[in-house]
């Protein structure tokens, strides 16, 4: 129970990768901590590419972000849609200043890319957006998880028992 106490995002929308959103998610309540799945609208179901139903906690604009010690962005095509939303790019500047743990795996880079927080940040992620994270400044490595600070990051599922190792080492 190494989270007790802590409060975490977990960001949703449509189409996320089903396991890189409910692993992570079940992985850090077993450590005890509070983690709250939040998108554009409270109490919505959204589902995964594969199906998998989730329902919101909170909507955006419901969560004072400064309540919070982590957040996590999954893959998969929903964070195309999450790099939208101007209070998501909130959020992750927001984590980014005050050095609270940010977790992406495989498409998520896209939304710390939209943060514009990424320049000088040693990153993996799908190989696929291997050439957006470097364009956006980040130091791209092919690595099951990768932590540069506060920022730790991961390439896909199979990679999911790193990637949530090192973001729990995180806090």
């Amino acid at each position: 129970m190494t989270l007790t106490g802590k409060k975490i995002i977990a960001l949703v929308s449509d189409d996320f990768e089903d396991l890189e959103l409910t692993y992570p998610v079940l992985r850090l309540r077993e450590e005890g901590a509070v983690v709250h799945l939040v998108g554009e609208k409270k109490d919505e179901v959204y589902h995964g590419k594969h199906g998998v139903p989730v329902t919101s906690d909170f909507a955006f604009t419901d969560i004072e972000k400064e309540d919070y010690d982590g957040i996590i962005v999954p893959g998969g095509w929903s964070p195309d849609k999450l790099r939208r939303f101007k209070e998501v790019l909130d959020f992750i500047r927001y984590f980014d200043d005050e050095k609270k743990p940010i977790g992406q795996i495989c498409h998520a880079g896209w939304v710390l890319i939209s943060a514009g927080i990424l320049k000088g940040v040693n990153v993996t992620s799908t190989p696929g957006i291997k050439d957006d994270m470097t364009n956006a400044g980040a130091i791209w490595h092919d690595q099951a998880a990768v932590t540069d600070g506060h920022i730790i990051s991961s390439r896909r599922p199979p990679d999911l028992p790193e990637y949530m190792k090192a973001y729990i080492a995180a806090f």
